[in-house]
C-alpha cells in the first residue's frame, strides 16, 4: 500500500467514518516512515497491515469485545486491539509482530519488535490529532533519523497524559516505560 492508497479494513471491521480517517492517517505516517527509512519491503508491509488494522474493532460494542477477548477485568478501551488480534490470528495472520503490535497498541509492550514501536508512534502522532500538534509533528519529523529517541518520547508522553487524566497505568505500560526509561 502507497501512502496514497486508503487503508485496507478486514471486511469484519467495524469502524464509523471517523475511525477510517483516523487509521489512514496512521498508515500514511507509517507509509512515509518505512519509505524515508528504506526498510524491507517485509518489514515495511508489517508496518502498513498493523496500522490498517490496528482499530478494526475500535467500535465494537463492549460485549463482543469481552466474549471475543475473554477479559472482564480490563476497562474496555484496552480490548479492542486484543480483540482485533485475537480475529487476524483466526483468520491466518501468523506474523507475530504484527499481531503484538495490533494487540498492545494502547497500552504498549517492552518487548515489541519496530512494528509495534512504529505502531504505538503513528497512533499517537498522526496528524487528525487536536491536542499538542506542533510538538507532535515534529516529533513526527524525526522518526526516521531518531526511531528510539522518538518512540522514548512518545512514552513518556503519553504515560503523563495517563497520569494527568487521574488514569490507572497497565503494567504493560509500567514495563514499556521501565524497558526505555
Amino acid at each position: 500500500m502507497s501512502s496514497g492508497e486508503e487503508a485496507s479494513l478486514p471486511d469484519w471491521a467495524v469502524v464509523t467514518q471517523k475511525r477510517r480517517d483516523h487509521v489512514s492517517r496512521v498508515v500514511a505516517l507509517l507509509a512515509h516512515w518505512a519509505e524515508s527509512m528504506k526498510l524491507p519491503s517485509t518489514e515495511s508491509k508489517g508496518w502498513l497491515d498493523a496500522g490498517a488494522w490496528h482499530d478494526a474493532l475500535r467500535d465494537e460494542n463492549e460485549a463482543t469485545l469481552r466474549d471475543t477477548t475473554g477479559e472482564h477485568d480490563r476497562p474496555v478501551g484496552m480490548l479492542h486491539g486484543p480483540a482485533a488480534a485475537l480475529r487476524l490470528e483466526a483468520n491466518g495472520e501468523r506474523r507475530l509482530d504484527v499481531l503484538d503490535a495490533i494487540r498492545w497498541h494502547t497500552v504498549g509492550n517492552a518487548r515489541w519488535s519496530r512494528t509495534g514501536r512504529a505502531l504505538y508512534m503513528a497512533d499517537f502522532l498522526e496528524p487528525g490529532r487536536t491536542f499538542m500538534q506542533a510538538d507532535r509533528a515534529f516529533l513526527a519529523g524525526r522518526v526516521p533519523e531518531a526511531f528510539d529517541a522518538v518512540f522514548r518520547q512518545v512514552v513518556r508522553m503519553r504515560m503523563e497524559w495517563v497520569l494527568r487524566e487521574g488514569k490507572g497505568l497497565a503494567n504493560e505500560t509500567v514495563e514499556l516505560w521501565n524497558s526505555v526509561r
